[in-house]
């Protein structure tokens, strides 16, 4: 942790110490943070189903988290383009936990760390990169589902306009902090067709190297998305995915010990909605299939909801409601989770609006299913024996939260 925080220190003196003809740095980042507890129990216990791979937000986060982001633009040459140096460290602490920001408690990062060469008329506009770097991220925001996601530690150069299309390829050797080994992985994109008003179309090919290992294997996973502005006073996102091999990861580089004759299949749909100044929300949909020849297959089907309702400029409520189900070996999974959240927010009265300060309650009920899969997968989570609630196939969460980002 002492590398890390010296790193951003370092970052952040280079940037102050930079000549006064530079742009001014910029500061950026995210907080949640709050306390909860679990109904008839201690701390607050958080509610996922084991097989898929997020959980519904609201309510139902048991950590504290964090992200600063300094950039400094470094020099402007002649020709229009700029060099600048981007540098970002994340917090984590969980619940009822000291804040240390260490060992059982949490952890620091350093998630980015990377110089960028922007706006070259030789790439059309386009621009070079070179660090760890979050990149071409899609997100669903209610689940927290980053489905799409093509951030890497490697380099890469980005939205290279060739006609009325941008083209981007980066190469990387690991795609998140937690990624064990090293793979060498290629993601190729082109976006900008426009197939209507409002609309459009965008394509992604990741290819997995094949390690120089037993028992390891390439993949690959291609991606196309639609999306369309002024959707409900919103945007619509419809998103298409397949990989085989290490490409079941689909947005993420997967296990490189399975072979071609693994396979993944993935649609989302999700949209936000702000029809009035007050009204807005969003929702969601999504439905994986994994097919396994040894017997593991999966199937994962999640949909929810999150609307609020501003009552005044300053205040809203805001509900959601999630429910999850996998099937798998064992039985079919299920866990639907529903919460109610009073909600102050200076900024105003948008579902974008922040930060937000929030009461909420939060119920949850599961079924055996899913009590059996906790028990082996998930050992002391809510769901299972070990976990807050016992032997029941419900609980409650009780708490406060504020969510925050600024740039």
């Amino acid at each position: 942790m002492k590398t890390i925080i010296n790193r951003s220190l370092a970052l952040a003196c280079v940037c102050l110490a930079l000549p006064l003809s530079a742009q001014a740095l910029e500061f950026g980042g995210y907080l949640r943070s709050g306390v909860g507890t679990s109904v008839n129990s201690s701390s607050q216990s958080c509610f996922q189903l084991p097989g898929a791979q997020t959980k519904y937000r609201l309510g139902n986060e048991c950590e504290q988290y964090g992200e600063l982001e300094l950039r400094q633009d470094l020099f402007t040459l002649d020709d229009g383009s700029v060099l600048s140096v981007d540098g970002m460290a994340s917090l984590y602490n969980k619940y009822d936990r000291r804040l240390t920001f260490k060992g059982d408690n949490g952890s620091v990062r350093l998630p980015q760390l990377y110089a960028q060469w922007s706006n070259l008329p030789s790439l059309n506009g386009g621009s070079l990169w070179a660090g760890r770097r979050y990149y071409k991220r899609n997100d669903i925001h209610i689940s927290d589902f980053y489905y799409w996601n093509q951030s890497a530690t490697g380099g890469g150069i980005e939205d290279v306009l060739i006609g009325d299309l941008k083209y981007s390829y980066a190469f990387s050797r690991k795609d998140n902090l937690y990624q064990k080994d090293y793979i060498n992985r290629h993601d190729f994109n082109v976006a900008g067709f426009d197939t209507n008003p409002g609309g459009e179309l965008e394509f992604g090919l990741s290819y997995i190297d094949k390690p120089d290992s037993r028992d390891a294997h390439r993949g690959w996973a291609i991606a196309t998305q639609h999306v369309q502005q002024g959707f409900l006073g919103g945007k619509n996102k419809l998103a298409f995915q397949y990989g085989e091999g290490p490409g079941t990861g689909l947005g993420y580089t997967g296990n490189v010990q399975l072979d071609d004759s693994n396979k993944s299949y993935r649609v989302v749909e999700f949209f936000d909605w702000q029809v009035t100044p007050r009204f807005g929300g969003q929702v969601q949909a999504v439905y994986q299939k994994d097919v396994r020849p040894d017997g593991r297959d999966q199937n994962w089907m999640s949909v929810g909801v999150r609307p609020a309702y501003a009552l005044t400029e300053q205040f809203k409520l805001v509900t959601e409601l999630g429910h999850d189900q996998v099937d798998a070996m064992g039985g079919t999974r299920k866990l639907s989770k529903f919460t109610f959240a009073p909600t102050w927010s200076p900024k105003g009265p948008e579902f974008w609006a922040r930060p937000e300060v929030r009461l909420y309650y939060t119920y949850a009920s599961w079924n055996q299913a899913a009590k059996r899969a906790a028990n082996e997968l998930a050992k002391g989570s809510a769901l299972s024996d070990t976990g807050a609630f016992g032997t029941a196939r419900h609980g409650a969460n009780v708490g406060l939260q504020v969510e925050y980002w600024w740039n």
